[in-house]
């Protein structure tokens, strides 16, 4: 009876064992709950695809609805690796903004998805945070353009729309940045599925460095310039990364999107990126999808 309880005790003990060493070693958490965009519909895919990397658990704190009540909405950023930006609404509380700007100036790692960089235009450290922004009410006074020309990067301070976009089109991605991680390894150019093509984005710019860029050719509505699309930002201690990719979840099935998606979570959350380049990555000529 003495040994079957060992026994017991014991098969218990590696279980747990197993299960310890087999968790994702890291946590995110997705922030939504208001948005311009479909959040109800991106949020799940956006889980998984971060789930898929086999790197991380992740969580979602879903914000009250647009014109109630937000004094509780308080999510402990600080108990994640990294924290994902599906949010664009109403102000947050102070409390919960400056627990933001602390967890990312102490170390934390922020993803701005796509449309949550037209988020809290008048809130100046989380402009910061995301180097460019758009939409919202924004002017050239949130600051300059950055511009690729001869073959650098440029700010250009002068007047114009802050965040816009022509029709749904396919475009090319070009890597501006071969060292950095998230870029690390990826082919020089590549392509994206029909999706809104930003441009116009602007900001502070501080300590930002640009991954990639696409060209919004003018004949589809754009600025006729190579648009930043993924894009770094140092901020006190922490790592933030934005993907300007990805209108609906349609979008997200794109191996583009994925892949640069997974490698930025993972940098922001730890500094590196261990996940190798799948063999359906998109040429410079044809892009994927998964189903």
């Amino acid at each position: 009876m003495c040994h079957r309880h060992l026994l017991t005790a014991l098969c218990a003990w590696l279980l747990l064992a197993l299960h310890v060493l087999a968790a994702p070693p890291y946590k995110a958490l997705i922030v939504d709950g208001q948005n311009g965009h479909d959040w109800k519909s991106t949020t799940p895919v956006l889980k998984k695809i971060v789930e898929d990397t086999g790197l991380f658990t992740v969580d979602v704190a879903t914000s009250p609805p647009r014109g109630k009540d937000m004094s509780n909405f308080r999510p402990k950023f600080a108990d994640y690796h990294v924290v994902i930006s599906n949010y664009q609404g109403d102000e947050w509380p102070e409390e919960t903004k400056k627990a933001l700007v602390d967890y990312v100036k102490g170390g934390g790692g922020l993803v701005i998805y796509h449309f949550a960089c037209a988020a809290f235009p008048k809130w100046p450290e989380y402009n910061e945070m995301i180097g460019l922004g758009g939409w919202g009410g924004r002017t050239e006074k949130a600051g300059p353009y950055v511009r690729w020309r001869d073959g650098k990067f440029v700010l250009e301070q002068v007047p114009g729309p802050t965040g816009g976009h022509g029709p749904m089109q396919a475009f090319k991605i070009e890597v501006r940045n071969f060292d950095h991680p998230i870029t690390k390894g990826l082919p020089p150019a590549f392509m994206h599925v029909e999706d809104e093509l930003y441009g116009w984005l602007r900001g502070p710019a501080k300590n930002l460095t640009v991954l990639a860029t696409a060209f919004a050719p003018k004949a589809k509505g754009g600025s006729d310039e190579h648009e930043p699309i993924l894009f770094t930002v140092d901020y006190g201690k922490g790592r933030v990364f934005f993907n300007a990719l990805g209108h609906t979840a349609k979008e997200l099935k794109s191996v583009a999107f994925i892949v640069t998606f997974q490698r930025g979570v993972e940098w922001a959350a730890t500094g590196q990126v261990t996940q190798k380049v799948p063999d359906d990555f998109p040429t410079a000529e044809k892009a994927s999808v998964r189903p």
